[in-house]
């Protein structure tokens, strides 16, 4: 097979692979993005692999970085844009399921393509668009199967997250797992513990994240896989809930994901945030989640006010609602974002006074005091008590202070 117009990012790259093909070596595109290439799917990396050694690549080029040279990987700096381009190599003595104690490289082309996780990323291409499929790929991606290379067990035992990456491709190719390589996922489901949670992590949200999630996390609980992520032990029952999810209906960020996982599990705000800790999510994720949590405590309760809107913000509503969408939820979306469009500020940087305000004019001293009276004029703002103007909020903080000195 060969493809007539490679994209751009591939003609881009072209000469890196002309040069070292003068200088007598072999040289490919190899990974996603030849299979995306011919899926028709975005590129993301272009990633080179090549016959010459490091050494022998460095010499090429001007200017190289050694980015990971151990295992055959230099950088080529050409003309603002960054390659990474690793000599074929084998593996071998995967002590922790995941790095090999020994790499070995190799000038067989075969030899690197045989230790790749998924015969539909064990595909090369040459610079002229030409494929070299050497174990069925390009078969198994007009089926749309995800079959392992070689051996199943082996390749799970080289790096146990590939069992991640295979439930994350079933949702984001729409493929079917093969049989062996679905059995061998169960077998040695328990290798997960071995892996780092950060690198789980990027795999289940990518998963969660693809145009057939259903399939997706429904391997992911027929395997067994999450019994061995954070917090997911014997929770097949609440987790099957996403089973039920709009297939219609896509998650499109980090956290809807994890706002989506935490009401499954009917997390409180509290719970959630040590939930995803324990996922190592950052702050800013563990924050927005939160606060997603306490809209829908809100909208169950029927008890939604215009101040949990402002301090929920467009984003983390937006979130919401696109959650909702994905769970078949009734609730009157439009009219959520329709009063949070009505709100009269949606930032309290536009309170027109601020606690300088609030000091100049003599109302208050330096203080406690001064959070309690913004909050005070903030709300009554938010529900139309106040009007947002500057001489008429430093006459309600008068009134306020004569009747609560003590606050």
């Amino acid at each position: 097979m060969q493809i007539k117009e490679l994209p751009k990012e591939f003609i881009t790259a072209r000469p890196i692979l002309q040069t070292i093909e003068k200088a007598g070596y072999e040289a490919y595109f190899v990974g996603g993005s030849v299979r995306d290439t011919i899926l028709n799917d975005h590129i993301h990396d272009v990633d080179i692999a090549t016959s010459a050694y490091p050494s022998e690549v460095k010499d090429l080029f001007k200017k190289t970085i050694n980015t990971g040279i151990k295992h055959g990987t230099v950088m080529i700096l050409d003309h603002q844009q960054k390659y990474e381009v690793t000599t074929f190599r084998t593996e071998s003595g995967y002590q922790d399921f995941r790095r090999p104690d020994k790499v070995t490289f190799v000038r067989s082309l075969e030899e690197d393509l045989k230790r790749r996780d998924f015969t539909v990323n064990a595909l090369a291409l040459k610079e002229d668009g030409t494929i070299v499929d050497l174990f069925s790929g390009l078969q198994d991606l007009e089926k749309h199967i995800l079959r392992a290379v070689g051996i199943p067990d082996e390749r799970f035992h080289e790096d146990a997250l590939r069992m991640m990456r295979a439930v994350r491709f079933a949702s984001k190719l729409d493929f079917v797992i093969e049989d062996k390589t679905e059995a061998a996922i169960k077998h040695n489901a328990p290798l997960l513990k071995k892996i780092a949670v950060e690198r789980i992590l990027v795999e289940f949200e990518k998963m969660m994240l693809g145009q057939a999630v259903i399939q997706g996390v429904k391997y992911f609980l027929d395997t067994g896989l999450y019994n061995y992520c954070p917090q997911f032990e014997g929770k097949q029952a609440p987790l099957s809930k996403l089973l039920e999810l709009n297939p219609n209906n896509r998650l499109t960020s980090e956290s809807q994901v994890w706002l989506l996982i935490c009401h499954t599990l009917e997390l409180s705000p509290e719970q959630s945030r040590s939930f995803l800790r324990a996922w190592k999510t950052s702050n800013e994720l563990i924050n927005e989640v939160e606060s997603g949590i306490r809209l829908f405590d809100a909208i169950a309760k029927n008890t939604v006010s215009e101040k949990l809107l402002f301090r929920t913000g467009r984003n983390v509503l937006e979130d919401t609602i696109n959650v909702l969408f994905a769970i078949n939820s009734k609730i009157d979306t439009q009219m959520l974002l329709s009063r949070y469009e009505h709100l009269p500020i949606k930032s309290t940087h536009e309170l027109d006074v601020n606690g300088h305000d609030l000091l100049t004019a003599g109302i208050i001293t330096p203080g406690p005091q001064m959070g309690i009276i913004l909050n005070y004029l903030l709300e009554g703002v938010l529900v139309g008590q106040f009007k947002n103007n500057q001489s008429e909020l430093l006459l309600e903080a008068r009134k306020y202070t004569s009747k609560n000195p003590e606050s």
